[in-house]
């Protein structure tokens, strides 16, 4: 393993800004892993650890492809991690949203340039990301349709779901979308939550890249899973359902699971007298793909999207 500092940022106030990278194996460049973006990615940024720390061992087992090399990222934020803030700390900028990053701009687009400019040439690209709606995901492989994405490399991974959706004009400032149009087959990967980190979801996503580095040939390393054999969604396709009342979230149902048109997925109270301001139930038949997992509700508020079954 190599450690190299990709980007270092002077500060007046903390330690200096320091992203930095983990290099594995020797030769082309196979695979570039990027974590935490956003100070509230925690599992992300766990995931990205764990990653370095099994490819450290696999290594030294000589379980590395001899012409092919893997570039982790860990942490993209540290400032905005310390003091536990999402997006960057002086402006409120997203630096995922900066890409492909401009060296003579704003600070969050010179740490996009940065990042960027380390992970092209990449066969594949990773990204640890993390949903703009708080709650719990089934763990899942996320494409934009650029016309480039890679749906078979995406099962490759054996999640639950490879999802895919039509970009935004606003979405052209993405990693994703970014990496796809400089020739990196790019994939998202959501592993359940943010803020805090979930044995169960986060062991399956760290049996997923590994799966994936073994199929695509770059590590020789035994995974404790086979994977699933990947459902494949767009995301226009998912039903979601919204609170019609504000209030305290009483959640019945979590993500993974199978639910039946008119069961009850949670109740929405009163938060002075607690009386039952909604209950919220399934319009169809399928598999909570989403859940809110906040204590409260806000009226028209995304609570749970739903993949109905065929």
């Amino acid at each position: 393993m190599k450690t190299e500092t990709l980007f270092e940022m002077k500060s007046p106030y903390r330690d200096d800004f320091r992203i930095r990278g983990y290099w594995f194996g020797e030769g082309e460049k196979a695979v570039a892993l990027v974590g935490a973006m956003r100070g509230d990615e925690i599992q992300q940024q766990y995931i990205c650890s764990r990653i370095v720390a099994l490819l450290k061992e696999i290594e030294r087992r000589g379980g590395m492809a001899k012409d092919k090399s893997v570039l982790v990222i860990p942490c993209c934020n540290p400032f905005s991690m310390n003091v536990n803030r999402r997006f960057w700390t002086m402006d409120g900028t997203d630096i995922n949203r900066m890409f492909p990053g401009y060296d003579k701009g704003e600070t969050t687009q010179r740490i996009a340039d940065a990042i960027f400019k380390n992970i092209q040439g990449f066969t594949y690209g990773l990204q640890m990301a993390s949903f703009y709606l708080p709650g719990d995901f089934v763990p899942h492989v996320r494409m934009l349709k650029t016309g480039y994405e890679d749906v078979e490399g995406a099962r490759l991974f054996g999640l639950p779901f490879v999802t895919i959706r039509k970009p935004l004009p606003y979405d052209t400032t993405l990693l994703n979308y970014n990496w796809q149009i400089w020739n990196t087959k790019a994939y998202s990967i959501y592993a359940g939550q943010t803020r805090s980190v979930e044995d169960a979801t986060s062991a399956q996503t760290i049996d997923a890249i590994l799966r994936f580095l073994n199929k695509i040939g770059v590590i020789n390393h035994r995974v404790k899973t086979a994977g699933y054999e990947s459902v494949l969604i767009d995301e226009g396709d998912l039903v979601d359902i919204t609170a019609h009342d504000a209030g305290i979230f009483y959640r019945q149902c979590g993500a993974g699971s199978s639910v039946s048109a008119g069961e009850r997925l949670a109740s929405i109270l009163d938060p002075y007298d607690g009386t039952v301001r909604e209950e919220v139930l399934s319009p169809v038949d399928g598999t909570v793909f989403f859940a809110h997992n906040k204590p409260l509700a806000l009226e028209h508020g995304i609570i749970f999207r739903i993949q109905q079954f065929d």
